[in-house]
């Protein structure tokens, strides 16, 4: 889901909490607080500074002019300080369901996400017809990754105002991770049919694998390609046109909205393959044999760290583990990266400087961080799965820290896992991907840091290749569950995912130049 951050500012003025908000002001005051709106409106963030502290130096108390103070230092990215001044306009006016939400806004964006939970719901509670505080309750409840309830809020957004477009693309990504598929694809189409050209609908369709684009669907499509548009919409309306050309079998044509697509994206994003190739080729000089580790070699053996490139069936890994009854968490956890990283401001140097020269007492005090910052997603049971794909990266770290952890990295074809991440437009991140050969270099770097991490590491380091568990599932399955100290269980088997789609083949010779690049041709 693409992070478009909560809403600060409100649209519609006819609601009552919009309505008199310069009432008991002197009319210089009042007119002071108008410029100081006018200039919100307008990003003019140091005139609204200006005339917010003239109207507070006329009416201390105005409690209005509190909120929209929070409200500048919010978009100035001062969290600290909004929350501080928007809890002053809290004392003043304790049942205020504007400050509520705006409060709650910013103890998000400050990393407080409980409180910014609480503060939302007592706006939404405060004032249950106001849909900016259902909108922003649902938006936060999405980015924290529990989708049920950003559905109710948003929900209650459209009952209260069926026209919030960005309300209900929202509910369609919600509704989409809970696999509510049929529902996500009809609000998305419910968007298209009052806007043709919204690109996040579109590029929301294609994430829903039983959508079939239909020749309508091109032509609206090419349509809207027409028009004036933002360049990162272009570059979605072109992804959606490539999926929606190849469910006409129009391989070529595809291929070709594909290209100019990720050219466009290429041109918005930053990837440097001779800087990535020089990091990868640091990592093997600095683990060029094993680290002194911690010392306690059963350290971190509640850790299993699922590694993979996108679009290599990491899912499928990630269902038989999570099956498992001894393991609690499933995540993509930040924390292997963190440790490494405040490890490193600490010493005032990059990883690769002071790597060797850590001592088996620091690995183990690095683990024990890891350890700590992670608690919570053992769930109360023996094992847990960071599925971090990127910490393939730093398994070598990961293991010196946690001697007893395992890292099992899901690998799929070459071809299969490079052509699928070139036809996806990802929210963020993945920056190799919109460029043919990006993607070969990328998938080079990761294939020998990977066959180095086994070479180094391996009765800790799995390859768990994806395409040959279809050939013979339960060899598969059983050496994956015998790694990570699991009995073998045939249920295991119904949760393996089918036969992966071979998407290269239809396109034929358009894929001649990246088989080249990967030595398959």
């Amino acid at each position: 889901m693409a992070d478009r951050g909560p809403s600060i500012m409100v649209a519609k003025q006819g609601h009552p909490l919009l309505r008199d908000r310069a009432a008991g002001l002197s009319p210089a005051a009042a007119q002071r607080l108008d410029e100081a709106t006018t200039a919100l409106s307008r990003n003019e963030l140091s005139a609204a500074e200006a005339s917010l502290l003239s109207v507070l130096d006329q009416a201390p108390d105005c409690v209005e002019a509190r909120r929209l103070q929070g409200l500048v230092k919010q978009l100035r990215g001062d969290h600290a300080q909004a929350v501080a001044i928007l809890r002053q306009a809290l004392a003043l006016s304790p049942d205020h369901a504007l400050i509520h939400m705006n409060l709650g806004i910013s103890l998000h964006a400050g990393g407080e996400p409980d409180a910014a939970l609480a503060s939302l719901q007592r706006a939404c509670k405060l004032a249950t017809d106001f849909a900016p505080a259902w909108f922003n309750l649902g938006r936060v409840l999405s980015m924290q990754g529990r989708p049920a309830g950003a559905v109710t809020a948003l929900h209650r957004v459209l009952d209260i105002d069926p026209d919030h477009i960005e309300a209900r693309i929202m509910l369609a990504e919600a509704q989409a991770r809970l696999g509510a598929l049929e529902p996500a694809s009809a609000n998305y189409r419910e968007v298209l049919r009052r806007q043709p050209g919204h690109a996040d609908a579109w590029i929301g369709l294609t994430h829903l694998p039983a959508v079939r684009f239909d020749k309508d669907d091109v032509a609206w499509l090419q349509q809207a390609l027409q028009l004036s548009q933002t360049p990162q919409a272009r570059v979605s309306l072109g992804f959606a046109l490539s999926r929606a050309l190849e469910d006409q079998a129009d391989y070529r044509g595809a291929f070709r909205a594909l290209y100019k697509a990720n050219s466009q994206k290429r041109r918005l994003v930053g990837w440097n393959a001779a800087v990535a190739r020089a990091k990868v080729s640091t990592m093997l000089d600095v683990f060029a044999t094993p680290l002194s580790g911690a010392p306690d070699a059963a350290l971190g053996e509640q850790v299993i760290f699922l590694v993979s490139l996108p679009q290599s069936g990491a899912d499928a890994t990630a269902q038989i583990l999570a099956a498992r009854p001894q393991v609690g968490a499933v995540d993509v956890l930040p924390d292997l990266q963190q440790v490494v990283g405040a490890e490193s401001r600490r010493r005032g140097q990059p990883f690769a400087q002071w790597a060797r020269a850590a001592t088996a007492a620091d690995w183990a005090r690095l683990g024990q961080d890891y350890l700590a910052r992670t608690a919570q997603a053992r769930e109360g049971k023996p094992r847990f799965v960071d599925a971090n794909p990127l910490n393939w990266r730093l398994a070598g770290a990961a293991l010196a820290m946690l001697p007893g952890a395992r890292v099992v990295n899901s690998r799929g074809d070459a071809l299969e896992t490079s052509f699928a991440c070139y036809r996806q437009l990802f929210d963020s991140g993945n920056e190799f991907s919109y460029d043919l050969d990006h993607i070969a270099s990328y998938w080079r770097d990761y294939d020998r840091l990977c066959r180095h991490w086994q070479r180094l590491f391996p009765q800790r380091f799995l390859d768990h290749v994806h395409e040959s568990s279809q050939a013979d599932p339960e060899a598969r399955v059983r050496r994956l569950l015998a790694f990570c100290g699991f009995e073998y269980d045939p249920a295991c088997l119904a949760i393996h995912c089918p036969q992966p789609i071979a998407r290269s083949a239809p396109y034929g010779s358009e894929l001649n130049r990246l088989r080249m690049l990967l030595g398959a041709a």
